[in-house]
């Protein structure tokens, strides 16, 4: 760490707070300890499914491909004729060439959103100007959000202007899409330098948009911690600011229970407000099928198999 990026990181964290990583853990640790009844339980396994960003982001991606992962977002239990066990998905998540072939398979009215993810993702290494291009192409093309991710070498060197100034040239190029601003938390290292980049990328967007931990694509992605570090920034920013902005977790997050713990942590520090997938999402989509396993325990009393219901991409 150069002795110019230590004193530019420094003054940033003295404007924003440090944080306290003891206190964090000590907090995030209780959440699991919370006692959630039934029907409590039932609302939050739906309310989480609804919250899920369906994804996949391979090589071998195909036109059908992604037409079924687009049948699966939008009735998730394909056993259920009624379509009630369980709520559509908020959104599908693809690369921006996939975007044409997403809308085809949703149409134009669809309650799941088209999510792309741009800026030459994952490892945003690529000049500005071309970056500034795939996110145009893929809103042309019918997306309704935009996952970005920040340039992590310019964070990491001082450079938060440089870092800014790219987040708004990209929120520029989106129009009307939501923007979601990836941190990858894992390569930020500490808390201190996750709130800061969080307050980075909070300050340059606008009421819809949000930050998100992980790329999926490294070997930490969301935790409890990372989570409530950018929880307590957008808390803080929209206290000062009165701009409320979402939060996305994305990776590692498997199981319903993991899921409800995550939904705790958001209701105890931003509160019911952000308990809609306008504000809150997860970047997870083989917890899907956990979400549905549960639910059927609560429905029958017993637990289905998980080759009962039809499979979902990796999270990412």
């Amino acid at each position: 760490m150069s002795a110019v990026r230590t004193l530019a990181f420094r003054r940033f964290l003295h404007e924003v707070g440090p944080v306290d990583a003891v206190g964090v853990e000590e907090r995030v640790a209780k959440y699991g300890t919370r006692s959630i009844k039934r029907q409590a339980k039932v609302f939050g396994l739906k309310l989480a499914a609804s919250m899920v960003d369906l994804t996949t982001l391979e090589g071998k991606d195909t036109p059908g491909k992604v037409a079924a992962l687009c049948a699966k977002a939008l009735r998730p239990d394909d056993r259920d004729d009624g379509g009630m066990s369980c709520p559509p998905v908020a959104a599908v998540c693809v690369y921006p060439s996939m975007v044409a072939a997403a809308r085809r398979a949703l149409g134009p009215r669809s309650p799941v959103r088209i999510a792309s993810v741009a800026t030459a993702f994952p490892s945003g290494q690529a000049p500005l100007a071309t970056r500034l291009a795939e996110v145009r192409a893929a809103v042309g093309a019918g997306a309704d959000e935009i996952d970005m991710v920040i340039n992590r070498g310019a964070f990491l060197s001082g450079e938060f202007t440089r870092v800014g100034d790219e987040i708004s040239a990209v929120r520029d190029a989106c129009g009307q899409a939501a923007l979601k601003v990836i941190l990858e938390t894992s390569e930020l290292e500490t808390y201190d330098a996750i709130r800061a980049a969080s307050f980075i990328a909070l300050r340059r967007l606008r009421p819809g948009d949000f930050i998100k931990t992980s790329t999926g694509k490294t070997s930490s992605n969301a935790t409890l911690g990372n989570n409530q570090v950018m929880l307590d920034a957008i808390r803080d920013h929209y206290l000062a600011s009165g701009v409320a902005i979402g939060m996305k977790p994305a990776g590692g997050i498997r199981t319903a229970k993991q899921a409800l713990t995550f939904l705790i942590a958001v209701k105890e520090t931003l509160g019911d407000a952000w308990l809609t997938n306008t504000r809150y999402r997860f970047g997870a989509s083989s917890l899907l099928n956990d979400l549905l396993r549960q639910l059927e325990k609560e429905r029958t009393g017993a637990y289905q198999a998980p080759y009962r219901f039809s499979e979902a991409t990796e999270s990412y």
